[in-house]
């Protein structure tokens, strides 16, 4: 059962990655640890995903993210509706190298930044530790590690 449960998951993360017709695919709620050491939610979408073993998010260098990022690398996601809910935890890190910044670009992020290039744009990569997930078609749960 949770072989299936994981696969949904994947699939599910997997639509809502990349370019969508006029916008981005979807969203993540991402919790990073603040200065006082208390959570903190932020919605962004996502860039790009490899199942559920990393998820990408675009931001600015100089964003609380980041900066909170540098200072405690533990993070949660959480992507879900009324269908379901997938929770992944897990260690995050900010990449500012060419290759993961051309990479993870996408046509919607020129409204923010001038391109991959822009040196306040970088990227969040999320690797999944530990996830739990809930789908409610057929009530099907999976927890576990990678």
């Amino acid at each position: 059962m949770s072989e299936t449960t994981i696969a949904k998951a994947e699939k599910t993360i997997a639509s809502k990655t990349d370019y969508v017709g006029g916008g981005m695919g979807g969203y993540a709620a991402l919790a990073l640890i603040d200065e006082n050491g208390y959570p903190t939610a932020s919605t962004l979408t996502i860039a790009k995903a490899d199942g559920i073993k990393w998820i990408t998010f675009a931001t600015s260098l100089d964003s609380d993210k980041a900066k909170r990022i540098e200072k405690c690398n533990r993070a949660s996601v959480c992507i879900n509706s009324s269908e379901y809910n997938i929770s992944l935890v897990g260690t995050i890190e900010v990449l500012t190298d060419d290759e993961s910044k051309r990479a993870n670009w996408l046509p919607p992020m020129s409204e923010m930044w001038s391109g991959h290039d822009d040196p306040g744009f970088c990227v969040l990569r999320f690797k999944t530790e530990r996830y739990n997930f809930f789908f409610a078609d057929d009530c099907s749960e999976a927890k576990g590690t990678i």
